[in-house]
């Protein structure tokens, strides 16, 4: 079966960019009658936060992303010891004694001389003694994975196939000096554990999937490499810059604020990059029947905070009654019917833009129109009743007829004077909403 998993830290809130990470993932697990997985990333104990962890929760409720299981690293701290124990054991985890700066320095010389900046595993040399040293002295090691310096080939869902040298690649950090468990042991234990079958990210991880590969089957027990990857490119902004430098502004947690709907983000996000068309769709099954990773594109795609703000508008004009009403209710808003939000939802973008409507529907009104003989005409001329779809024509062509206008001289000032706007829904809908008193109300003149 299917299983991946989505693993955010949590040291901040969930942005845009993770949000896409989440969902390729969550529909491709729903397209293939897969698990989703959701794990929270916490050995940066000093860095994660509760009401991050609590923020993460809340914004997969919101994005209507269901998982089947979920847990903490900081819960697996004695799996990984083990692990530890036994990659230290087997010879592939060892320790270094480098200090940053001394890192620092090697990289330097190395870089001044033309040559790549790998680290050269001089910590493979030092004696019992030596190291004794060291330890004497107060400094202790952090750890490095050895790599086999051999070649590292997948078939990536995306990139197709991807190789690697691996004696041009340093041999990574996995257990830092103050003795912190790094992203790739964690992650690779875990994801042996979970028996996660495709691993699902952005492309800044292609490098980490080469040297992972190696450490996969070396906590495997040498067995043949599990799991599937695929690297998806990273979103840029509109002018092709980097997304990155402006996640924190593009908050999950703010654009729910914003009035965003949920569907908006999960409708653009799961097409951008690909060759299908961005349209709205009502629920993320929909969306999943036609998700195909194949067929997203090398070329990095990029995110509009407009385009996203027209899918909410079109979202609108899909989404029935039923569905929004207890929304409406919440969001003060409990007056409106369906008849009332059949003629108005085609002009919003969120749901607070339904605030001018509720004045007009439901409140006093001061209308905009100044042609005070015209509204005194237009009033003598109002139909006595029943008020429905027609009546809104019935109106417009006694006015007509006694007044000789027609076309924006006539619309116009009955639209100004009944919903103190320029433009808005047809008229002919709007008419029975507003009733015959406001009408008449609003048509007075002083």
């Amino acid at each position: 079966m299917v299983s991946v998993r989505f693993a955010p830290s949590p040291t901040g809130y969930l942005h845009i960019g993770n949000a896409r990470a989440a969902l390729i993932n969550y529909l491709y697990a729903l397209r293939n009658g897969g698990e989703f997985i959701l794990r929270i990333d916490d050995t940066d104990l000093e860095r994660s936060k509760p009401e991050y962890e609590e923020a993460i929760y809340r914004d997969f409720e919101w994005l209507g992303i269901k998982y089947s299981k979920t847990f903490r690293q900081s819960e697996r701290f004695d799996r990984y010891k083990q692990v530890r124990d036994e990659l230290i054991a087997s010879g592939r985890l060892y320790p270094c004694y480098e200090t940053p700066e001394d890192l620092d320095f090697k990289r330097k010389r190395q870089m001044a001389k033309g040559q790549p900046p790998i680290y050269d595993r001089a910590a493979l040399s030092l004696t019992d003694a030596e190291k004794s040293t060291f330890e004497t002295e107060g400094q202790t090691p952090h750890w490095r994975f050895k790599l086999d310096h051999e070649p590292i080939v997948w078939q990536d869902m995306v990139r197709g196939e991807v190789k690697f040298d691996g004696a041009q690649l340093s041999d990574p950090v996995l257990i830092r000096a103050d003795g912190i468990f790094l992203y790739s042991l964690c992650s690779v234990v875990d994801d042996i554990d979970c028996a996660i079958t495709h691993i699902i990210r952005g492309e800044d991880h292609v490098t980490n999937a080469a040297t992972q590969i190696q450490l996969f089957k070396a906590v495997n027990g040498e067995k043949d490499f599990p799991i599937t990857f695929g690297h998806t490119t990273l979103m840029m902004d509109e002018d092709g810059l980097p997304l990155s430098k402006r996640l924190g502004s593009l908050s999950l947690g703010q654009m729910r604020e914003s009035g965003i709907e949920p569907m908006a983000i999960a409708c653009l996000l799961a097409r951008l990059g690909t060759s299908l068309s961005v349209e709205p769709l009502s629920t993320l099954e929909e969306l999943a029947s036609s998700f195909d990773l194949s067929i997203f594109s090398r070329t990095p795609p990029k995110f509009s905070e407009k385009d996203l703000w027209a899918l909410n508008h079109k979202l609108y004009h899909l989404m029935p009654f039923e569905q929004v009403q207890q929304r409406l209710s919440v969001a003060g808003y409990a007056d409106f019917s369906e008849a009332h939000w059949r003629a108005v939802h085609d002009n919003i973008e969120k749901i607070d833009d339904l605030k001018p409507w509720q004045a007009i529907f439901f409140g006093q009104l001061k209308g905009t129109c100044a042609d005070t003989e015209f509204l005194k005409i237009a009033l003598s001329l109002l139909p006595s009743g029943p008020w429905d779809e027609n009546t809104w024509a019935t109106w417009t062509t006694a006015v007509k007829e006694t007044t000789a206008r027609k076309g924006k001289e006539l619309f116009m000032p009955l639209r100004q004077a009944l919903t103190a706007m320029d433009h808005g829904p047809e008229m002919k809908a709007l008419l029975p909403l507003i009733g015959m008193e406001k009408t008449k109300s609003r048509l007075c003149v002083a």
